[in-house]
């Protein structure tokens, strides 16, 4: 069975002011998430899984999955703030759902194979869909074996101000043993920097490895996140703002012992638009990659 490339979506709805504005930028119009699925399905993923909010689930059908129907088939799950376990309780006067974890354990209604997570909004690279491919597949009849697409720090700053990433910390074997977020992560003089809690500068080596979301999993992991669901609910439930993240389920699991994650390295340049100035700088990427042949001109061959 291929695995399922599973997309994290939900927040595309506030985060572009409506899909009207989902970005294209492409030579004809495409946008990130196009490239993510074409890298996608010449990889060999079976199928895409969409999670987004019901708010915009007309538009998000019209404007984005319609494209894909011919492509793999398609599935949408939906993600809200009400989502939760066993009715336990929570502040009814939040209005965002629960972080990229919980978006995750949406899709255990849906998926029963190996499936890669994705942001709807970050380019990753041809590379990096075929490394975590590979690794899904030989995972089929296990489980507790889990995956990362490790980005070198230096292949996804922004030209145009600083960045947060998760820095990896891996063992001798190349596997994750934790994930440390860094903050205000931006280039000075030739060298990469990033700030501590105390706001005190620290060097960071250009390949230093960091998690920009691209994570592989087995279907146990739906049931390892609803407990740490429940577990984060119960201490964070009547917050407004906190969030459950990918990392702090990975994490728990690595240190546990429960469950292993592979850290899949690339030479892929991630890139993404952080900030309003990045838009011109991705358009030139992407038209970079057509001219070496990675990406045809029209990306569906129309």
């Amino acid at each position: 069975m291929n695995p399922t490339l599973f997309i994290l979506a939900a927040g595309l709805g506030s985060r572009y002011g409506g899909l009207k504005q989902l970005d294209g930028l492409g030579p004809n119009g495409e946008t990130i998430m196009d490239y993510s699925v074409y890298d996608a399905a010449r990889a060999g993923f079976g199928k895409i899984v969409f999670v987004i909010r019901h708010s915009f689930e007309k538009e998000f059908e019209r404007a984005v999955v319609s494209k894909y129907r011919d492509i793999l088939p398609v599935e949408i799950i939906f993600q809200e703030v009400d989502d939760v376990p066993d009715q336990l309780p929570y502040n009814t006067k939040r209005e965002k759902p629960w972080g990229t974890n919980h978006a995750v354990l949406m899709g255990a209604k849906v998926i029963h194979e190996p499936f890669a997570v994705i942001n709807a909004d970050d380019f990753y690279g041809k590379e990096s869909f075929e490394v975590l491919a590979d690794f899904l597949r030989s995972v089929e009849n296990s489980k507790n074996q889990y995956c990362m697409v490790g980005y070198r720090v230096g292949n996804t700053l922004s030209e145009s101000g600083a960045v947060s990433r998760g820095v990896c910390v891996i063992n001798e074997a190349g596997y994750l043993t934790s994930v440390v977020e860094r903050t205000h992560i931006e280039e000075k003089g030739g060298t990469i920097v990033y700030l501590d809690d105390h706001g005190v500068e620290h060097q960071l080596e250009e390949d230093a490895l960091v998690s920009m979301n691209m994570w592989g999993f087995t279907p146990d992991y739906f049931d390892y996140s609803r407990e740490s669901f429940i577990r984060f609910l119960q201490l964070h439930g009547q917050d407004l703002k906190s969030e459950f993240y990918i990392p702090t389920v990975v994490n728990e699991l690595i240190t546990e012992g429960l469950a292993t994650c592979k850290v899949l390295q690339t030479p892929a340049k991630w890139f993404g638009v952080t900030y309003a100035n990045d838009r011109p700088q991705v358009v030139l990427k992407i038209n970079e990659l057509i001219r070496k042949g990675v990406y045809p001109n029209h990306l569906w061959g129309k």
